[in-house]
Order: C-alpha cells, then sequence, then structure tokens
C-alpha cells in the first residue's frame, strides 16, 4: 500500500549520485578516503574531536559500550554486572549490546510529554550501585542535560548517548550526542541523513577514539596510529604489523560507498535539520491543543526525527481508530520506536529489573503512533491532520 505521506523520503539529489560513481569508478570500495574525510566532516559539524564511521547506528551503540571495557580509564571502565540505566522506550539495539556485555539493566519511566527519561524517577532510579546512565534522545528530542548533569553531579556515573534518532538536535547550543563520554548515530535511509546503511560514534577522548579504531575492524592495530593509547608503539613495517590482534573486536567497518555519501549528505544536514525544524513548529501550531492527543514537548532544540501522537489518559479514542483515521488521510504510521521495550519476550535473556513501574511507557506503548517529518515543506501534511 502507497501512502500519500511516508515515514521517510530520499534525500540524495546529483552530488550523492556523482559521489557513488566516482567511488565505482575508482574500484576501491572497502574502508578508505571517502570515509576518513566523512568522519572528519561530521566531527566537525558534530562540534567533536573524533568520529568513528561504522556499518550501522546499532554497531556505533555496541562499539561505544565495548569500549568502556577495555579502557584503562578506572573513571570510565565499566565491568560486567555494573548496573546501567536505560529508559523503556527506545529501540531495541540500545539495550542488546549492554546484555552482550553483561551490564545490569535497570528500566526507568519516560515522561508522557517529553518521551525521554522521567526525570524524577530517574533521579530517585540512581543508587550507589549505578555505574552508567545510557540517555536516549528519542525522535530528535534532546534529554535536558542539565537537570541529567545534577543528578549524576559527585558521583562516578559513566553518561552514553543513543542519539540515532537526533542528529542535529541542540540543547542549550551544544549538539545532542556531544554531552555523554561518546554518542552514537545512525544514518540509515530513514534518519536525517542517509548513506545507505551507516553509523557514527563522536567522542573527544583519545583514548577512546583509538579503542574504537581497533574494535571496528578485527582488533587489530592497522588503523591505529604509531603512537597510540591502546598497544605498544606500532612497527614501522606494515608486514609486522598486518595481523596483529590486541582487542577483541568486530568486523564493523563502513564502505566507501557509504562514506562518500556522507560527504555529501553532511553539507545539506543544517538546511534538512531547518526544514525538519520548521514543520515541527507547524505540528505544535497545528496539534498542540488538541483534545485527544498529545504531541512531544519539544526540550532544546528537537531535530524533529519524526511526530509522535499519544492519546491522552482518560480520552475514549482507541489507538485502532486513530491509525484508521491516519491512513485514511493517507498516512502511514507505526508504533513509537519499540514502545515499553521492557515487555517484551527478549528481556528474559537480560539481567534486568524495573525501577519503580512503567506507567507513562506502558501507555505510548498502548496508546502511541508516529508519522513521518521530512526535509522539505509538508503544508498538505499538515491540513490533513488539522481533521484529526
Amino acid at each position: 500500500m502507497s501512502f500519500k505521506f511516508p515515514l521517510a523520503t530520499a534525500s540524495w539529489g546529483q552530488e550523492e549520485h556523482d559521489a557513488m560513481q566516482r567511488v565505482i569508478a575508482s574500484g576501491m570500495f572497502t574502508m578508505g578516503a571517502n570515509v576518513q574525510a566523512f568522519e572528519s566532516d561530521f566531527a566537525a559539524y558534530a562540534g567533536s574531536r573524533y568520529c568513528v564511521m561504522v556499518n550501522s547506528g546499532s554497531s556505533a551503540n555496541l562499539l561505544m559500550v565495548a569500549a568502556l571495557f577495555y579502557t584503562n580509564n578506572p573513571l570510565l571502565k565499566l565491568k560486567r554486572g555494573d548496573e546501567i540505566i536505560v529508559p523503556a522506550v527506545s529501540w531495541s539495539t540500545t539495550y542488546y549490546p549492554l546484555y552482550q556485555y553483561g551490564l545490569k539493566i535497570k528500566f526507568v519511566d519516560v515522561d508522557l510529554h517529553t518521551l525521554n527519561y522521567d526525570l524524577d524517577q530517574l533521579e530517585k532510579a540512581v543508587t550507589g550501585q549505578t555505574r552508567a546512565i545510557m540517555a536516549v534522545n528519542l525522535l530528535g528530542n534532546p534529554n535536558d542535560f542539565g537537570r541529567i548533569a545534577k543528578i549524576i553531579d559527585g558521583r562516578n556515573i559513566v553518561l552514553m548517548e543513543d542519539n540515532c534518532e537526533s542528529m542535529g538536535a541542540k540543547y542549550n547550543g551544544k549538539m545532542a550526542g556531544t554531552f555523554g563520554v561518546m554518542g552514537s548515530f545512525s544514518s540509515f535511509f530513514s534518519h536525517h541523513i542517509s548513506t545507505m546503511e551507516g553509523g557514527m560514534i563522536v567522542t573527544d577522548d583519545e583514548e577512546l577514539h583509538h579503542i574504537l579504531l581497533s574494535l571496528r575492524a578485527h582488533g587489530w592495530t592497522r588503523n591505529l596510529p604509531k603512537h597510540n593509547r591502546v598497544c605498544s608503539e606500532k612497527s614501522d613495517d606494515p608486514f609486522e604489523e598486518s595481523f596483529r590482534f590486541v582487542l577483541p573486536g568486530y568486523n564493523v567497518r563502513p564502505l566507501e560507498l557509504e562514506g562518500a555519501l556522507g560527504v555529501e549528505q553532511v553539507k545539506r544536514l543544517p538546511k534538512m535539520v531547518e526544514e525538519r525544524r520548521k514543520n515541527g513548529k507547524l505540528l505544535q501550531e497545528t496539534l498542540g491543543a488538541h483534545p485527544d492527543l498529545l504531541i512531544q514537548k519539544e526540550i532544546g532544540e528537537s531535530s524533529w526525527f519524526g511526530f509522535s501522537l499519544v492519546i491522552r489518559p482518560g480520552s475514549p479514542l482507541a489507538r485502532r481508530a486513530l491509525v484508521a483515521r491516519l491512513n485514511e488521510l493517507g498516512f502511514d504510521c507505526r508504533p513509537i520506536v519499540a514502545g515499553n521495550f521492557a515487555k517484551n519476550e527478549v528481556v528474559k535473556y537480560f539481567d534486568s529489573e524495573v525501577h519503580d513501574t512503567l506507567t507513562n511507557a506502558n501507555h505510548v506503548d498502548q496508546n502511541g503512533v508516529f508519522v513521518g517529518n521530512h526535509h522539505y515543506p509538508i503544508p498538505e501534511a499538515f491540513a490533513a491532520l488539522a481533521k484529526l
């Protein structure tokens, strides 16, 4: 079924097609100069010292968590059994690396309006056992990092950000994804920029950057500088360094095609975020006072990944009827991310607990829908939403 208002549309122009043709003509498809150029450009955009591109946002989360197990910094180092707090509403691969590295996962409720952490619940959930917090900036909306900073002030707690849905968002003028020791991003087709598949990790920490470079490609030394923070000084003989393995890594390298696309896409990114924000303002004007629906309350400057519609508590409106009406008006729609993830069967494999109750996450899970936003004006969509 085709919809007048799809969840995502292509953001490429002739420049992206030309970039791919240059890579094809070069015959060099594995990670190389184009990936490096994009990493440099994206780090500059985010305001970070370093960026490491990988093959997906999911892999970005995996390497971000893994790096904290191999750092020599005692303030950052995690070990199996350490407690990490997560919001109950996010995507599956926010949580899977935490399970895969043996962390104890504590689910905390979300705020019904922002869809990020219920900050009062987060504050109560933090104890002397808490070693890390994963902040997820949902649907383009930054967390209140001022409040989070106060919650963890004076505690030995590592803050990470899953920013896969919030590229270009800002809190107090600073880019979301740069408040934690590392932040992950996605450049999958439906996200703010598209490199087909792709993900990035940004950090200001040199040691973590070097660890990420090694973990990305087999745990070898080949992509590390001669003087690095992971292993002893590298030999000048490339043959000796060809197959020297120092970390239990992965192969989550991106392709040169993806790097070349990223170079062109990041040029478009400021304008695309600007257009998404204009659409977000129109959403607020159109549905901000709707008697039956809540829209996401913006924190800082959202980059409006998409538009959530949550049925107000106590409203007689049923989600099935809302979905049917949206489809009738031409909207493709989905649940809000993965809803309350703690309800899924896969959680039986986790070492996890729920702090207090997940009242709001359950409400979002059962009464929320999500429709698409785009990088260009969509006045017809708001005219249709006004009929809800």
